[in-house]
């Protein structure tokens, strides 16, 4: 059991933040406000962190699966299910990405990705981890998009959330070329000229 160090609220649902874990902010919140689950389905939630998307997630869902490398996470994911009452339909996997999933397939992916320009020693940090794409950005994307297909339904969707410094139509095109249809369905602003994007993909 870890002690939270912050709590964060999202509609009616509180988040308890906890030693190592990253506190969710404007790029969990645009995709949880523009969160899509269908009912009944079964949803991977990949890089967990705290579990704010899973937990919406399982309010709808038959099952949802979070992941996270960071062990803290997993953990801190899993008293905020319970905080929640969400426990009963969500298990919890440590893996990097989709490394330790088996056959299992998805109605819907979703992935807040690490995502912004980083150097080495950034990575090297759980927080770290959670923000650090590597020098271009793109590291931990591109490692994602080639393997997504192989745990999609036929119907199914992918909800990857990115900034605009790492290459928005570059990770289009990566979908395309692997068989799936990408657009933005939602984006933010920030400062500094970048904004936000939550982009949808399906075969």
């Amino acid at each position: 059991m870890y002690l939270p160090i912050k709590r964060v609220w999202f509609q009616n649902l509180m988040f308890d933040i906890t030693e190592e874990v990253f506190e969710p902010s404007e790029d969990s919140f645009l995709f949880a406000e523009n969160l899509d689950v269908p009912q009944g389905g079964n949803v991977l939630d990949l890089g967990t962190g705290c579990g704010i998307l899973g937990i919406l997630a399982a309010q709808k869902a038959k099952h949802v699966l979070a992941v996270d490398i960071n062990p803290y996470a997993i953990c801190c994911a899993k008293q905020n299910a319970a905080l929640n009452h969400v426990l009963g339909n969500m298990s919890f996997l440590r893996s990097d990405l989709l490394t330790a999933l088996t056959d299992v397939l998805f109605d819907l992916i979703l992935f807040n990705a690490p995502y912004l320009p980083s150097e080495q020693h950034e990575i090297e940090t759980w927080f770290g981890r959670a923000w650090a794409g590597g020098v271009t950005g793109r590291d931990v994307i591109d490692r994602f998009i080639p393997n997504v297909t192989a745990h999609l339904k036929p119907s199914g969707r992918v909800l990857l959330l990115q900034s605009s410094l790492t290459g928005l139509d570059l990770t289009i095109q990566k979908f395309r070329d692997y068989g799936l249809s990408a657009v933005v369905t939602a984006e933010s602003k920030l400062p500094f000229f970048e904004s936000i994007h939550l982009i949808e993909a399906s075969f």
